[in-house]
């Protein structure tokens, strides 16, 4: 029905503020329900990049290329921790109840190996791990888009049943004949990070341990020059909005 689809569209597009236009190109006549999600988030640097300080620079991309990219720099006591293998800083929106956090691991290590130590007790373990100290700031102005179908993933997570006529939506739908069961669910995502702060946006369609070392007293220099993980995360609620890894900012 596409009329149906243009609902969907129009109240995706409403809630991330047009970052994300669309999530279903069409919807098959065994379709029957459309779980839809959406989070949307736009916040303004505690302390704003100065753009006279943003400069070209080399990023230099896993596979050995190199790409030229605007650099935004500033300097100032920021919460700062090195870890065994990377360098981590919680740069603050606002007030500072959300915060984003930007990962940069060591050149020897890089990003694949980071991931692999992303666990929830070595997560904890970070979280915990962050001292102020002064230092140099250096992030790349970036913008990432990212689109997927998740069916694979979720049921290599155990959800397999959830995508086949074993599934049991009884209490949620009552088609007129045959069971109800997940058809794919896909995401969409969106983020644009710059001097003035960061607007990030995501949505969900479903169709029916490193030991921490001591932090250093001396200055700081990050350089995120490099591909890295970054967290856009409500530190009050103890909440992750967003994250992602960036291999090759646009």
């Amino acid at each position: 029905d596409p009329s149906a689809a243009q609902t969907i569209n129009s109240w995706v597009n409403k809630n991330t503020e047009g970052k994300i236009t669309k999530i279903v190109d069409q919807i098959g006549s065994d379709v029957v329900l459309f779980l839809i999600n959406a989070v949307y988030f736009k916040g303004q640097w505690q302390f704003e990049f100065d753009k006279k300080k943003t400069k070209p620079d080399v990023f230099r991309l896993a596979g050995g290329g190199r790409k030229e990219l605007p650099m935004m720099s500033q300097s100032g006591t920021y919460n700062y921790f090195k870890g065994k293998d990377f360098q981590a800083v919680i740069l603050p929106y606002g007030t500072g109840r959300v915060s984003m956090y930007v990962f940069v691991p060591d050149e020897q290590r890089g990003l694949d190996q980071f991931e692999q130590d992303l666990t929830p007790d070595n997560w904890d373990t970070w979280m915990n791990s962050f001292r102020m100290t002064p230092g140099d700031v250096m992030l790349p102005r970036f913008k990432l888009e990212w689109a997927s179908k998740l069916n694979d993933a979720l049921k290599a997570m155990g959800m397999a049943e959830a995508f086949d006529q074993r599934a049991d939506f009884s209490q949620i739908a009552e088609p007129k004949s045959g069971r109800v069961y997940l058809s794919e669910v896909k995401q969409k995502a969106w983020c644009e990070v710059n001097e003035e702060g960061t607007v990030a946006a995501a949505v969900t369609s479903v169709g029916v341990g490193i030991t921490s070392v001591q932090q250093p007293r001396e200055r700081f220099v990050m350089r995120v020059d490099r591909p890295f993980f970054f967290v856009l995360r409500d530190n009050q609620a103890g909440v992750v909005l967003f994250m992602g890894s960036v291999r090759n900012p646009g």
